[in-house]
């Protein structure tokens, strides 16, 4: 039996949750997992976490598979009674993901750790993958809309993503400090896998938490990313439009682009075989599979796909010296 490989899977959105419960099901992997925190806000005096809290659901298999967030077999009576006070009640938290994030919050005013919160979360959960913070500082992502600059949540839940994206920008990074938890699972990782996220607004902000860039490109590990894009459209989320407003290209060319220089290989679907050599051009090797994930099988082939080309590229390395 081959030994363990230590991943860290840098994930945020329903992308990253997919690709964490694909590595999470193989036998041959320990995963690490750092989440996107730069979603996070306060509702109805909770802090929640989004990327999160998707990541625990997900892989506590009680995660809502048809809106890819939130608990299944949910209830809404505590909203009802918000909205009956003239609350707003545009963001959804269910009954029960209330209850996580009055813990969360009870937890937080106590002055714990972020990180220890999290991880004991997941502990409850049942989650056996770390589940770790690239930041216990608050980072919260800003987007400028022609009416003015937006909470990402906003953005994203209240208006839809509605709003043509004209700038981004991630408060409180000056003065973020990693994770110790987050650098010791870089730098011990024999793969670093970026999930097929928004680029833009689930992993830039991790990777742009002072020093989780340079660890990420300074560890020793193989580095590969997996494109969001399919043909040039995202299964879930705004990040084809996103990227089109700003000026990068919307597809899994604009993706190389973006990770070129810290990634050693990108994969792409099968469809996106016309861009291969313009992506071989930034310096990147390609992987190419179906990279849909709808089941629990597909999860865990591409996953599989990684860690095998993974292993493959360590043999020849052990060969070549």
């Amino acid at each position: 039996m081959n030994t363990p490989m230590k991943v860290t899977l840098l994930a945020g959105g329903v992308g990253g949750a997919k690709m964490a419960e694909g590595l999470a099901a193989l036998s041959d992997v320990d995963l690490s997992i750092i989440g996107n925190v730069a979603d996070d806000d306060a509702f109805h005096g909770l802090w929640v976490s989004p990327d999160i809290d998707t990541l625990t659901y997900s892989l506590a298999d009680v995660i809502d598979r048809t809106q890819g967030w939130g608990v299944a077999d949910e209830g809404h009576r505590a909203l009802q009674t918000l909205s009956k006070l003239g609350a707003e009640t545009w963001m959804t938290l269910g009954d029960r993901d209330f209850g996580l994030h009055i813990y969360r919050t009870m937890r937080r005013a106590k002055g714990d750790r972020p990180s220890d919160i999290a991880r004991d979360v997941a502990k409850a959960f049942g989650v056996k993958p770390q589940i770790l913070l690239p930041t216990d500082d608050v980072v919260q992502t800003r987007v400028r809309t022609d009416d003015g600059w937006l909470s990402f949540q906003e953005y994203f839940v209240r208006e839809r993503c509605a709003p043509e994206v004209r700038e981004l920008a991630v408060h409180g990074l000056s003065d973020a400090r990693p994770t110790p938890e987050a650098l010791a699972a870089i730098a011990g990782a024999d793969l670093i896998v970026v999930a097929p996220s928004n680029p833009l607004v689930s992993i830039a902000p991790i990777l742009d938490v002072p020093g989780i860039r340079a660890a990420v490109s300074d560890a020793a590990a193989l580095k590969v990313a997996v494109s969001p894009f399919i043909g040039g459209k995202v299964v879930k989320g705004p990040a084809d439009k996103m990227m089109k407003a700003l000026g990068e290209r919307p597809d899994a060319l604009g993706v190389a682009h973006r990770y070129a220089g810290f990634i050693d290989a990108l994969m792409i679907d099968r469809v996106d075989a016309p861009l291969e050599e313009e992506i071989r051009a930034e310096g990147l090797d390609i992987l190419s599979s179906a990279t849909l994930m709808k089941s629990r099988d597909d999860k865990a082939r591409l996953a599989s796909e990684i860690v095998n080309y993974a292993r493959a590229q360590q043999l020849e390395t052990r060969i070549a010296s």
